[in-house]
């Protein structure tokens, strides 16, 4: 009787839709000129060749970690799974500079929210790649990941990813 009177608990959904973050070509993981993301060691997902320098929230969730660089940011998904967007490589040696936060950790965030600005220019001449590894730091706590199939995805639409929790 309590339960209906006073509603149930709010279930937190079971799988979740990895919109595309930036405007770009979708690559995977292999594809990346860096072992720690081709081979997989913080966690699977895919990469994607930046158009420009506008980076948005692919999922709704809370902003857990943004790197002092800003060159990085991780996010909890409603469903637990916690995803790295990490802008380029060799980036976090540009110590911030070109990238411009729009938030904070702990920011509650909307899939197409902007999180973080770069420019691309600028990425090209001083680091490595622009190529942006999307990973799934917790694939281990989590169900199946299917990466969908495309070439070019527009930021904010473009599903790239599915993740299931347990």
């Amino acid at each position: 009787m309590f339960k209906k009177l006073f509603g149930k608990k709010e279930e937190s959904p079971k799988t979740i839709s990895v919109v595309a973050p930036l405007s770009g070509t979708i690559k995977s993981l292999e594809e990346v000129p860096d072992p720690v993301f081709s081979q997989k060691m913080m966690g699977d997902g895919i990469a994607i060749v930046p158009d420009n320098g506008k980076v948005v929230s692919p999922v709704d969730g809370e902003i857990m970690q943004l790197f002092p660089t800003k060159h990085a940011v991780g996010i909890k998904a409603a469903n637990g799974a916690e995803l790295l967007i990490h802008i380029g490589l060799e980036t976090v040696s540009m110590k911030g500079e070109g990238f411009e936060a729009h938030v904070s950790e702990g920011s509650k965030v909307q899939a197409g929210d902007p999180l973080i600005t770069f420019d691309v220019s600028l990425v090209e001449e001083k680091a490595k790649s622009t190529i942006t590894p999307i990973i799934l730091t917790n694939g281990d706590d989590m169900g199946e990941l299917v990466k969908k199939d495309g070439i070019k995805v527009e930021a904010g639409s473009g599903e790239i990813l599915e993740i299931s929790s347990k």
